[in-house]
């Protein structure tokens, strides 16, 4: 009866950053303290969600009018990080996100982790804050940064064992994560507290929500349909 019910609720992957770490102001403090370096005017919050995209080598193009350069995005990039690692201490886990993980993880529910967060600093992150045993697989990025998840998460389903795409929903707070959950056969539910503003999110045309428990809700509403691929999620 438990592998029943097991089968019939969703597998969760989550995002990372902006879904269960609440760190948009963190970003949002690095990316600041990064382009005053770099000669660049300061931006708001809201002007941030309003813009904020992947390839984030195209959300640079909106804020400045151009694409950078590869040297000019080299260095983008290293002085945001610098600035982001510095501040990361300040964030904190989502409102009610250790309290769902662990739920999930008691009830038997599956769920896993796919992040464009350096892997090699996403992990001792996970133990900090008491969530990395929750997770019966954590991904994070091992390549370069700035690009999409979809690849990512085309790789991380396929290395969850007994996990079928059509029972997988995707939690994140951009966009790019409910275009790797389409790419990977997945379906998606979007947040709101993380890196885009909600009008964003819904011309992604997949469920939106503004708290995480409403996101585990949807979920697994979700994974209770039937799923015979992806749909066409905008960009």
């Amino acid at each position: 009866m438990v592998l029943g019910r097991k089968q019939r609720s969703a597998h969760i992957v989550w995002d990372w950053n902006g879904t269960l770490l609440h760190d948009i102001h963190t970003v949002l403090d690095a990316t600041n303290a990064a382009f005053d370096e770099l000669g660049l005017p300061a931006i708001t919050l809201e002007r941030y969600r309003e813009l904020y995209c992947v390839p984030v080598p195209r959300f640079y193009e909106r804020l400045i009018g151009r694409l950078p350069t590869d040297s000019e995005w080299e260095l983008m990039d290293e002085t945001f990080h610098r600035h982001y690692w510095a501040r990361i201490a300040d964030a904190a886990l989502a409102e009610g996100a250790a309290e769902l993980l662990a739920a999930r993880q008691a009830a038997g529910r599956t769920q896993s982790l796919c992040s464009l967060a350096p892997h090699e600093r996403l992990l001792p992150l996970l133990r900090t804050y008491g969530v990395d045993g929750h997770f019966v697989r954590v991904d994070g990025s091992v390549g370069p940064s700035g690009g999409g998840k979809a690849a990512q998460m085309v790789r991380h389903l396929a290395a969850l064992s007994g996990v079928e795409p059509g029972r997988t929903v995707v939690i994140g707070d951009a966009v790019d994560d409910a275009l790797a959950a389409a790419h990977a056969g997945a379906r998606a539910v979007l947040f709101t507290g993380g890196s885009h503003s909600r009008s964003s999110l819904e011309a992604a045309g997949v469920p939106v929500v503004d708290t995480l428990h409403e996101a585990v809700e949807t979920a697994e509403q979700l994974a209770a349909q039937p799923w015979e691929g992806s749909a066409r999620v905008q960009a």
